[in-house]
């Protein structure tokens, strides 16, 4: 098992998934994972559907502009939120704590997603008073590439200072 810095370091978005199913242990670390996320005064506003059925992960797929691809993968979970002051930042946070277990467990996913998934809301029952935040698809990655660090981020001198804003950040 790779540790959290490797995992954070190899980390990449997943948008295609191998038809095998994802192990009932993983996807309960994945949950535990989200559920035991630090959240602001320990509100915990989020609530998270599991979707195996694969009619429905077609019909998800369908509704979802910026993820058709939650069809192919044998699991999404939905995450959905109590308004709250901080439910966004306290969702957020749930979710790169699923992504990052997900990966460490040798599972893709990506983000699908930002708000505006009212359309969700009954296929899966959930209450008009509840925000459907984000659709996590989640199975093994069907490119055999990923995972091999390859990011292209801006370097750390880019996006670090020291001590003030364009100090450069420089190794003690």
């Amino acid at each position: 098992m790779m540790d959290a810095f490797e995992a954070v370091r190899t980390l990449l978005a997943v948008r295609n998934y191998q038809d095998k199913p994802v192990p009932e242990a993983s996807l309960r670390r994945i949950l535990e994972a989200g559920r035991l996320t630090g959240s602001s005064m320990n509100g915990q506003p989020w609530h998270f559907v599991v979707i195996q059925n694969r009619d429905i992960l077609r019909q998800l797929g369908s509704l979802l502009r910026t993820g058709p691809y939650v069809a192919q993968a044998p699991l999404a979970i939905v995450i959905a939120l109590d308004h709250s002051p901080y439910a966004i930042s306290d969702a957020s946070r749930a979710i790169q704590s699923m992504l990052l277990t997900a990966w460490m467990d040798g599972l893709g996913s990506n983000w699908v997603g930002f708000g505006g998934l009212d359309p969700i809301k009954p296929l899966l029952g959930i209450p008009a008073e509840v925000e459907v935040f984000a659709v996590l698809p989640i199975g093994y990655p069907g490119d055999e590439r990923l995972g091999q660090g390859k990011k292209r981020r801006k370097a750390l001198s880019e996006v670090a200072y020291r001590e003030q804003w364009g100090q450069p950040f420089a190794w003690n």
